[in-house]
């Protein structure tokens, strides 16, 4: 009977049990319980419970621990833990003593965590200790890996502990669960430290484990670490499989590496692992993501010449690929191609050839495709796809194409939506087109739908930008008759508005009437506040609110900082930029190329020009690349500077440094030497010059052209 069950084959062993019945020979314990497995692989559970009851009593066989472990093992394996849990507790009631053991609750408690029923799961935990039943390495394992696929590391990490107090070893499954949530909880160190502590325990980590740990690398966009652990695995013996190479390539493909992404490619089969339908597509929707279909055509004749089949994924990058370019031709042959081989278009292929059609103007194919779609039985698209799809053309400006899409909702029976009706009255408020935008709101509210603070937002956000402030006033107005509360967003367009027509003392009133009605500020509407202020000649005012607001304990961001560096020092506070400027990091912020180009503008103007040096190779250091905006201030400011010093000196000291780093053998002058002096001509800013310009006669030029200008 039990080589018909490990056979697969219990329908022999129950055959087999009939035949001993009609012998007359007695039922042992061992035979009763090899039933009970014949009758779970033979998925006739509730037989089987029926048996384990009533039967084996009869048979005079009293169950024992094991005889229920089998039922229910078969009891939580078919997702029916509750059933199970109700056999646990009736174990040991009146079975003649037979008491639940550490593997009945470890399979009960699996299969609740399995089916979601946490809290029952964790308080059978907890009544298994109590019980004085010590969990063994299973159990722990079964509550670490709920734990950490719900993401609560926190407790994970109590209840490692205690089972390493508990004398209770972690095995390859317990660090392959906890690298596991660590990783997707986004804390890459702690599940490196775990790999690490695994190491030393002397557990061998298998390759689930490795590949675990690879696509958390991966998961960070951190392809390179990735390769060199991939590597670093490969060395020690860990045989990759066809998943370690699928996850480096989705992490190359992901960062656009595609030369990497290749050799990664090329290297898996020369070791004698065939890309299979799934690694393909990874490249070819890696390509076609980024437009380039050539190369996505390449591999999907490759994955034809190894004689894989391409699945509906396949088509659907590709199709994507081929319509987002505009290749609509193309997109319709493949997806004839896909249906002649006996693939079936989902909803993805169908949403992307519509998107298409409907971005291309052709809307009578996109409504013909929309009903093939439906006639196949899969769901038109819905309003959100088609809102999506308007929005992408208005901001465009392509907004009578937007129109026309909104037309076509309305002509296949669909009701557009608030959000559909705001996207299309935002695209006229982009490209000034006010009178249509309040068109679409009359249409809005004679379908009865219901404009909301969106609606209005939009519209008085139109109105500022196309300097119709007072207009833009009168909606906002208009709002709380309409029953509609001015939100954050709609306090912040009227301010950015009032502001950009120097109505300062209109945005300070509008400001105070916010705080008032109760709407929460947060760190974008004071940034408003202080750079309209700086904007409008009110400096001295905005540093007396900035510090107001520090005094508050108010959380500022970068962008904050910088407008009060710049403003500190356009009011000649420079000292107190300066210091400002120290505060950054002590405040948990990073400087950004806007920080740095405001002090490094501000100590040339100042005549500082070490310390703009200093300041720049500081920005180097900090990895952060200057703008060609930067760059070209920093050469303007250094031009008008040398013009101040004397021209002629300057330009030729400027000449022969130059000439110097591009290698010409002339000796610096004098005047060189001046030039030297303003501690530039061995800098990281120079160099950063000189990579910009790094034609001699370009500089030469620069030079002669901005003698002409003074």
């Amino acid at each position: 009977m039990d080589c018909c069950c490990r056979a697969r084959r219990p329908d022999l062993g129950l055959a087999l049990f009939g035949c001993i019945l009609r012998t007359g020979l007695k039922i042992d314990q061992i035979t009763a319980n090899t039933l009970l497995k014949c009758l779970c692989y033979a998925k006739q559970t509730e037989e089987a419970v029926y048996v384990l009851l009533h039967r084996m009593s009869e048979l005079s066989c009293v169950p024992d621990a094991f005889a229920y472990n089998i039922v229910l093992k078969s009891l939580c394996k078919g997702r029916r833990s509750q059933r199970a849990h109700d056999l646990l507790r009736t174990m040991a009631k009146d079975r003649g003593g037979c008491f639940p053991d550490v593997v009945t609750y470890t399979t009960v408690i699996h299969g609740l965590f399995k089916e979601g029923e946490t809290g029952k799961a964790c308080n059978l935990f907890h009544e298994m200790k109590q019980q004085g039943i010590e969990p063994d390495v299973a159990t722990y394992n079964s509550v670490i890996d709920a734990l950490c696929k719900a993401r609560a590391m926190d407790k994970a990490e109590v209840v490692l502990q205690q089972m390493v107090d508990k004398g209770v070893q972690p095995d390859t499954v317990t660090y392959t669960c906890m690298i596991n949530g660590y990783s997707t909880s986004g804390r890459l160190k702690e599940a490196a430290k775990m790999f690490r502590e695994m190491k030393s325990r002397g557990l061998i980590p298998d390759i689930v484990t490795c590949n675990s740990f690879l696509a958390s690398i991966c998961k960070h966009v951190r392809s390179k670490e990735a390769a060199e652990f991939f590597d670093a695995m490969t060395a020690k013996g860990h045989e990759p499989n066809i998943v370690s190479y699928r996850i480096l390539l989705h992490g190359y493909a992901t960062e656009g590496c595609f030369p990497d992404m290749i050799d990664v490619f090329n290297s898996m089969e020369s070791n004698g692992i065939a890309a299979d339908c799934h690694v393909f597509n990874i490249l070819i929707d890696a390509y076609a993501k980024r437009g380039m279909m050539d190369e996505a055509m390449l591999i999907s004749s490759k994955m034809q010449e190894r004689r894989v089949n391409p699945d509906v994924v396949t088509y659907s990058s590709i199709i994507a690929g081929l319509s987002r370019l505009g290749r609509l031709t193309e997109a319709m042959e493949k997806f004839n191609q896909m249906i002649a081989l006996g693939v079936q278009p989902n909803k993805a292929v169908y949403h992307a050839l519509i998107q298409g059609f409907c971005i291309d103007g052709d809307l009578a194919k996109a409504k013909q495709l929309v009903s093939e779609m439906m006639s196949r039985g899969i769901p038109r698209p819905n309003i959100s796809f088609f809102s999506s799809v308007i929005k992408s053309l208005c901001q465009e400006g392509r907004v009578m194409d937007a129109h026309d899409i909104f037309d076509l909702v309305i002509d296949m029976g669909e009701r557009p939506d608030g959000i559909l009706f705001n996207s299309l009255i935002d695209g006229y408020c982009l490209v000034g087109k006010m009178d249509k935008a309040l068109k679409v709101l009359d249409v809005m509210e004679s379908v009865g739908v219901e404009p909301d603070v969106i609606t209005y937002s939009t519209l008085v956000n139109g109105y500022c930008r196309n300097g119709r402030i007072d207009d833009g006033l009168t909606l906002f107005r208009e709002m709380p008759r309409k029953r509609i509360k001015p939100d954050t967003v709609s306090y912040r367009v009227i301010m950015v508005g009032l502001f950009r027509a120097g109505r300062t003392v209109a945005a300070r009133k509008m400001f105070h009437e916010m705080i008032e009605s109760g709407t929460m500020v947060d760190i974008f509407t004071y940034n408003i506040i202080l750079g309209g202020l700086c904007r409008n000649n009110c400096a001295d005012e905005a540093i007396a609110l900035f510090q107001k607001l520090r005094a508050m304990n108010v959380k500022f961001d970068i962008t904050t900082l910088n407008t009060m560096i710049n403003a500190m020092y356009n009011v000649q506070r420079k000292e107190e930029a300066k210091d400002l400027f120290a505060t950054i990091s002590a405040s948990g912020l990073v400087p950004n190329e806007s920080t740095y180009r405001v002090m490094i503008k501000n100590l040339l103007e100042e005549g500082s020009v070490e310390k703009a040096d200093s300041m720049f190779s500081l920005m180097d250091k900090s990895g952060i690349a200057p703008s060609s905006r930067l760059l070209n201030d920093i050469i303007r400011m250094l031009l008008e500077k040398g013009h101040k010093l004397g021209y002629n000196d300057l330009a030729s000291g400027m000449k022969q440094s130059f000439a110097f780093k591009l290698g010409y053998k002339e000796d610096l002058s004098t005047s060189g030497n001046k030039y030297a002096m303003m501690g530039l001509h061995s800098s990281v800013l120079f160099m950063h010059l000189l990579k910009k310009y790094v034609s001699y006669v370009r500089i030469v030029f620069i030079l002669h052209s901005s003698v002409q200008c003074f």
